[in-house]
């Protein structure tokens, strides 16, 4: 069984391999053979019994005719049977006619005794036709039973008649094969104008799919541009919009990658260019000392150009996980936030700065990549410690608002000018209050992976006007694990 279920499936892959127009002609056409057959066999059984019906009428005018001249008036029982009558029912069947007429006792019989008895019972005065073999050839035998009467000398009490008619089956047979002959023509002309309209309509249908074709091979290599659906098959459409995601991804992905190489080489020409004056001075200089503070001067925009990239890359893993298909989960943000903190704790205590840490009241959700939530987070706390002058407080806080749950970060650094607080996110920009080197990329990650999840950020001025007050927003999920 599991072998058949085996080449079975390989017969549909193959005929799925096959195009589309020759998959609907092998699959139609001979759909469309066995309704023919079908329909022949039906049409051979509606003459055999169309044949029956006119033949059986025949066959009982014949035993009508028959028991008109039958006569028990003499007390015997006596047919009078005109040989020219006998002639004429042989004509019309077209072959040979036997008839018996019988007590239905058998005592007296006359005609072909031994033709074969009706195969059910008779009842009186309603015909009995029936199927025989009669010397080797095939018969239809008309019955018939009536009483006698009077009856026959010496005989009392009722007595029944038997009168059977028999003619061969040329006529009928011959009568059969026209019609399933003519059906047979009928049904070729059919399937030859049926053929050719399925062939006519399978290509008109499959036009569109042709334009389709013609079209996406005619796209320049860098459109990407989405499919038109119009004029589409119903049946295309969702595969054509599927198609259209796909290359919306692919254009996302390209736009995301030539925006990171404009960020590199916006971002790094300056740095580069940079380090190689400084490591030409370096060269240059004889005192020991002097090279000290230039190799100091290399070291630290070094690790500025790191830093840079470090950001870019992670803008640029942002931007390419939107359109990714990254397993999401259920995540704790009381856990994920206080697990972050925990890892900076080190660094504001050697910058005198102090990191707290205040949980929600009960436990939040939401669906997320804890990874992406973890670098965002990172990202708001190295900004805040970043900046807060040395005795300073930053505070992370985990809360609820309305239907989303909230990571805030908060500061008492320099803060940002209420004109300027609109375009914090943008990449590149940074406040006027920002005196030390940066990208200005920091909180364009964070939006990045914020609104990848859903959600949004806020900002704001921190506690009492002093600092900055950023809240990333998720969409919460209630104890059921439903948004």
């Amino acid at each position: 069984m599991s072998n058949l279920r085996q080449r079975l499936g390989r017969l549909v892959e193959r005929l799925h391999a096959l195009s589309l127009r020759r998959t609907l002609l092998l699959v139609l056409f001979p759909g469309l053979l066995t309704l023919v057959g079908a329909e022949l066999w039906l049409t051979w059984r509606t003459a055999v019994d169309a044949a029956n019906a006119a033949y059986d009428r025949s066959l009982l005018g014949a035993i009508k005719a028959m028991d008109a001249n039958i006569s028990t008036e003499s007390g015997g029982l006596g047919v009078e049977l005109p040989y020219r009558m006998l002639e004429f029912f042989e004509l019309t069947a077209s072959g040979r006619v036997y008839y018996r007429v019988a007590t239905e006792n058998g005592l007296v019989e006359i005609g072909n005794a031994d033709l074969p008895p009706p195969p059910r019972e008779l009842i009186t005065e309603h015909p009995q036709f029936s199927d025989a073999i009669y010397y080797d050839t095939p018969v239809r035998i008309g019955s018939y039973a009536r009483f006698i009467d009077p009856p026959l000398a010496g005989q009392s009490g009722p007595q029944r008649l038997v009168i059977q008619v028999a003619e061969t089956l040329e006529s009928r047979q011959a009568f059969t094969r026209i019609l399933v002959l003519q059906a047979f023509a009928r049904d070729v002309l059919l399937v030859v104008a049926a053929s050719g309209v399925m062939v006519l309509v399978v290509a008109w249908a499959l036009r569109p799919l042709t334009r389709l074709r013609n079209g996406v091979q005619s796209r320049a290599a860098i459109d990407l541009t989405p499919i038109s659906t119009g004029g589409i098959p119903a049946d295309v459409k969702p595969l054509v919009e599927a198609i259209n995601h796909h290359v919306e991804r692919n254009r996302r992905q390209a736009q995301g990658l030539r925006q990171f190489v404009d960020d590199a080489s916006h971002q790094l020409r300056t740095p580069l260019t940079t380090l190689s004056t400084q490591v030409s001075f370096a060269l240059r200089e004889a005192d020991p000392q002097e090279q000290r503070k230039a190799l100091e001067a290399i070291k630290l925009q070094l690790d500025e150009t790191v830093r840079q990239t470090n950001q870019m890359l992670a803008l640029a893993r942002a931007d390419s996980a939107e359109g990714a298909e990254v397993a999401a989960e259920t995540v704790d943000l009381n856990a994920l936030a206080q697990e972050v903190t925990r890892k900076w704790w080190s660094e504001a205590r050697e910058r005198g700065i102090d990191l707290g840490f205040e949980p929600a009241a009960s436990r939040l959700h939401t669906q997320a990549q804890p990874a992406l939530l973890k670098e965002a987070l990172s990202n708001l706390l190295h900004n805040a410690l970043r900046y807060t002058p040395r005795g300073g407080h930053v505070t992370v806080c985990v809360n609820p608002s309305d239907a989303h749950a909230a990571i805030t970060v908060v500061d008492t650094g320099p803060g940002v000018a209420a004109q300027e607080m609109a375009r914090l996110g943008e990449r590149f920009f940074r406040g006027g209050n920002g005196r030390l080197p940066g990208t200005g990329l920091g909180l364009a990650i964070v939006k990045s992976v914020v609104e990848r999840h859903g959600g949004h950020l806020q900002i704001a001025a921190g506690r009492e006007g002093r600092g900055l007050s950023v809240a990333m927003l998720f969409p919460r999920l209630d104890d059921s694990g439903f948004p």
